[in-house]
């Protein structure tokens, strides 16, 4: 048995959060226990399922709330507990906070993983310094280094680590088998939400600054002008809720905005969607955008800040983000929509993003010691 301990789980079933929980549901726990830790007393996400796979727990007072007590929690964790895992894994956006790669080395846990998740400092400058300080010390204290994509890889690690062994590209996967269009459930839940006569526009996402979604309002008003049925769902939660809503009433845009929140019917609100539009500002893959190209969807996308990998079907175009919101509007409402949307699961399927094929290269990387 391998015993690792995973450091990357929130309350928020993000991208981060989707990609542990497509791995781990798939995994063969036979062979590896994992465990969390967590920097919140808050339940995070996915926790009872987690629990029901024999996971434990563990919950940390957050840096930002009280450091002394996240100090002090932080070394009494790793103190008694540490001689217990192999391995320990931090999936984690920023390397702006790697107190967990140091106490882990200081209590003894051999194979140290730091997976990148993202591209771009989405944080305060501060949190940015802290960041470039660390990716010059990070192979002081991680024994392996990962990364979603090569941007990633880039901005969170020196060339030298990357040309290096211990460095892999670990593919976001899913389980595409969850995505296959079905024309049955597209109309069943166009029915359901009294949108069988609207064209619906997508995003799924944090709602937050990188998500971009304040500019997705612009582009969506300006397709209003032009598709008075047009309906923008808006799947997810987060920090910008609140600037979302007053930014809708500002527009105007009444009920043709739905905020959907945190769903976990997400694979049958995208067969019932027209188009998915992702503005993001940067991305470390976008797991999203593979999830909605498997549905068949024609989906937009920023260009130059989103890895070109993810383009798995010729439904996925790309806009600058200097492009104005009619713009992108326009390329929204006349893009060219596939009739049989089903005749793109297959591509998605040959990308190589399949976590049914994936699940068996991560068992052997996790299974590797140090």
């Amino acid at each position: 048995m391998n015993n690792i301990l995973i450091f990357g789980m929130t309350e928020n079933p993000g991208g981060v959060e989707s990609f542990l929980m497509s791995y781990i549901r798939k995994i063969n726990r036979g062979n590896f226990k994992f465990d969390f830790l967590c920097n919140s007393h808050d339940k995070i996400a996915y926790e009872d399922e987690l629990i029901s796979y024999g996971c434990e727990i563990y919950h940390i007072t957050a840096r930002s709330k009280d450091y002394k007590k996240y100090k002090r929690e932080m070394q009494q964790f790793f103190k008694e507990n540490a001689s217990q895992y192999d391995t320990i894994w931090v999936n984690v956006c920023s390397l702006a906070n790697i107190d967990y790669l140091k106490y882990a080395k200081k209590y003894g846990i051999k194979r140290r993983i730091i997976h990148s998740h993202n591209s771009m400092n989405m944080d305060s400058k501060l949190r940015g310094l802290l960041h470039a300080y660390n990716k010059r010390h990070i192979d002081k204290y991680a024994t392996d280094f990962w990364a979603c994509s090569k941007e990633a890889g880039e901005w969170f690690y020196s060339k030298q680590i990357m040309q290096g062994a211990n460095y892999k590209e670990i593919k976001n996967a899913i389980d595409i088998s969850q995505y296959k269009y079905d024309e049955d459930i597209r109309i069943a839940y166009r029915k359901k939400y009294g949108v069988e006569d609207k064209f619906v526009i997508g995003n799924v996402g944090r709602l937050q600054f990188q998500k971009n979604q304040l500019f997705l309002l612009d582009i969506f008003a300006s397709v209003l002008k032009k598709r008075p049925e047009a309906i923008l769902w808006m799947i997810g939660q987060g920090e910008d809720e609140d600037k979302i809503r007053e930014k809708i009433q500002k527009l105007n845009l009444g009920t043709a905005v739905k905020m959907l929140g945190v769903r976990n019917d997400v694979p049958n609100l995208l067969q019932a969607m027209d188009v998915f539009v992702f503005p993001s500002v940067f991305e470390g893959l976008g797991i999203a955008l593979l999830e909605a190209q498997a549905t068949g969807l024609t989906c937009i996308a920023s260009k130059d800040v989103i890895p070109v990998e993810v383009k798995v079907t010729p439904q996925l175009q790309f806009v600058s983000l200097k492009e104005s919101a009619e713009v992108w509007a326009d390329r929204i409402l006349n893009a060219e929509y596939c009739e049989k949307r089903d005749t793109l699961f297959q591509l998605a399927m040959k990308a190589g993003y399949d976590i049914n094929t994936e699940v068996g290269r991560l068992e052997t990387l996790l299974g590797e010691k140090r």
